[in-house]
């Protein structure tokens, strides 16, 4: 098998009740279908069989797929099991994956987390020193804002964190106030705010700690400097 399909192959398997089902795949069409980015799952499988052991050659038959399916039609069984067994992945594409999935972690933790001695975000470096610390192993799949309340358990030992909020005074020139309301509004819980007879906006708004720098620096940008604002819990 493996001396005619190359190894340009990766293997779904399921297992239950102590018996072993697996199928092979094209790696990156068998990804996209674990995705949802295609449908039709007769052009993901290479070789219209379920296996006992690929590797072997060793085949299930169509009553025992019966018994464990409730069909013996192999694509609808390959269907079930994508849906219940593992996708292996090649070595690259868990790399791949695995890489992404650790810049977004890192990326929710800085805009979620501060050091609270100073209500200011980790330096990006400063958290991936500590990932490697803790060698916590990121699951490819895995959606990341599940893995991160995990991750910073394990984390807290390292470094001090805290997920705590800041309330901003700001003050914004007529000229920028309507574009800043928004901009604002997406960041954080407006506690009170009033518009004045010059046409500027004043507002108490509330942010995560972590989000403040960012949030000063778009309205920074926004109004070329021309605002004010101050800490005031």
């Amino acid at each position: 098998m493996t001396s005619q399909m190359g190894t340009n192959y990766t293997l779904v398997r399921y297992q239950h009740s102590g018996e072993k089902y697996e199928i092979l795949v094209d790696p990156d069409k068998g990804l996209a279908y674990k995705k949802g980015e295609i449908d039709d799952i007769s052009n993901v499988v290479l070789v219209d069989t379920i296996f006992s052991d690929a590797n072997k050659g060793e085949k299930v038959s169509d009553n025992k797929l019966l018994t464990e399916f409730g069909t013996k039609d192999h694509l609808e069984v390959a269907k079930i099991l994508f849906e219940k067994g593992i996708f292996q992945l090649t070595t690259a594409q868990r790399k791949e994956m695995t890489d992404q999935k650790l810049k977004q972690i890192i990326n929710i933790i800085s805009k979620s987390y501060v050091d609270p001695s100073t209500k200011l975000p980790h330096p990006i470096i400063r958290i991936e020193n500590a990932l490697d610390q803790i060698k916590f192993s990121v699951d490819p799949f895995k959606p990341a804002e599940e893995q991160v309340k995990e991750i910073v358990n394990l984390l807290r030992p390292v470094i001090p964190m805290s997920s705590e909020n800041v309330q901003l005074a700001l003050k914004i020139p007529s000229d920028h106030a309507s574009r800043c309301y928004g901009i604002v509004k997406n960041y954080g819980d407006i506690k009170r705010d009033e518009w004045q007879k010059d046409g500027s906006w004043i507002a108490v708004v509330e942010v995560p700690a972590a989000m403040q720098l960012e949030l000063l620096d778009k309205l920074g940008k926004a109004t070329q400097g021309n605002l004010q604002s101050k800490i005031i819990k």
